[in-house]
């Protein structure tokens, strides 16, 4: 807001985007509208410049994703008066995969994500994993807490709401009631038509395949939908924020690697409500344990990347015959740290293989490569190898 025209908060519903823009309204002296309202709705629709100049003073907008029209408006305002934190704006739908929104402030404006909460914000640290990373050595980590204490954080997620209801019933209440107003509403609004009613369905599916690779010809024959409509389904659900790719890292060293991405949803929480995971004690015996484990840790990191001093890209690493690194972070100087996520207590040797490989692969330009485990005990396993603690996800 201090150099920028145009600031635009989004991210996924219920993170907590208008509450924030209220209080920043208030504090900074910004009237605050939100098109949720009929009448503002009503009016930008039918005159957005004029809603804008009936409105001259510093303006906090919500949910602009619902009049696409305004862009333009707003466009031709700022390039009238390019004083900085005229306009913040905030929504629920990813502009930036909106073409005619987001070509529309080209150079006007920045965007900031809102990420449901990370661990750190929920218990009360600053976490700065991601920095620690490029140091080397083995990361600080606090006691592990018990493995039903650590289910219960993969189970509770991120959502503000979601994490104040106790678990069970309530908690899958909060869910059900999340997940069906985002298909209704958001994702029909995009849509811009009725049906629609295969979403469901797809979202379930989506939850059982966290953390693997997309494989659209499978999930097309699962779900009973051509490809072209369940791409046109996926990019919808990630425009609503629902769904995340964690692309595939590849590099010109020669290797044959596996291009697709990684599907996960937004939350872990979601994630397992809707595998039916309830109780802490549900997450440990179940085949996709490992899989939630390694998304829950890969949505903290992009939590992460976004106030982190270290400027990195997250990828996932898969060599055409099958040897992988669940997490790969790579610095724009091609610097690259590797982690894997274990639900086991006592890592081994074997656990290494991946990382061992993208060290020999890449040289100086590997600076470390960590295990993130369920065990108590930090364990170096080589020359810039060491199993870690998962805690140190958040305590480092």
């Amino acid at each position: 807001m201090a150099d920028t025209p145009v600031v635009l908060l989004h991210g996924a519903r219920q993170t907590g985007k208008s509450t924030l823009l209220q209080d920043l309204a208030s504090g900074a002296g910004l009237e605050y509208r939100t098109l949720d309202d009929a009448g503002d709705l009503a009016a930008v629709r039918r005159d957005p410049a004029g809603y804008l100049a009936a409105h001259p003073r510093p303006l906090a907008i919500d949910e602009v994703q619902r009049a696409p029209e305004l862009m333009l408006a707003l466009k031709a305002a700022v390039d009238r008066d390019r004083r900085p934190g005229r306009f913040v704006l905030s929504g629920s739908a990813n502009v930036l995969l909106l073409p005619k929104l987001s070509e529309s402030l080209v150079g006007r404006m920045e965007v900031a994500h809102l990420w449901p909460l990370s661990q750190g914000e929920l218990h009360g640290t600053v976490e700065m994993f991601v920095d620690c990373l490029w140091v080397g050595g083995c990361l600080p980590a606090e006691a592990l807490p018990e493995r039903l204490e650590l289910a219960g954080r993969v189970l509770a997620g991120g959502f503000p709401e979601a994490v104040r209801r106790s678990a069970g019933r309530r908690r899958h209440a909060w869910f059900e009631s999340y997940l069906l107003t985002l298909l209704q509403r958001d994702v029909r609004e995009l849509a811009r038509i009725e049906g629609l009613t295969e979403l469901p369905r797809l979202v379930q599916l989506l939850a059982a395949r966290t953390a693997q690779l997309s494989n659209v010809a499978e999930l097309s024959a699962t779900c009973g939908l051509p490809q072209t409509t369940l791409k046109r389904y996926l990019t919808l659900l990630e425009t609503a924020f629902l769904l995340q790719r964690l692309p595939a890292w590849s590099t010109n060293l020669g290797r044959r690697l596996a291009r697709a991405p990684k599907l996960l949803l937004s939350d872990t929480g979601l994630t397992a409500d809707l595998l039916g995971l309830r109780a802490p004690a549900d997450l440990w015996p179940h085949p996709l344990a490992g899989q939630l484990l390694e998304a829950f840790v890969a949505l903290e990191l992009r939590k992460q990347l976004t106030w982190s001093e270290t400027s990195a890209q997250l990828y996932h690493f898969r060599t055409a015959d099958g040897v992988e690194v669940d997490l790969l972070l790579e610095r724009a100087d091609g610097a690259v740290v590797g982690l894997e996520v274990k639900s086991s207590v006592t890592p081994s040797a074997g656990d290494f293989k991946g990382l061992r490989l993208l060290q020999a692969t890449l040289g100086e330009r590997f600076r470390a490569g960590y295990l993130l485990h369920c065990g108590t005990h930090p364990v170096p396993f080589g020359e810039r190898l060491w199993a870690v603690p998962l805690s140190a996800l958040w305590s480092a």
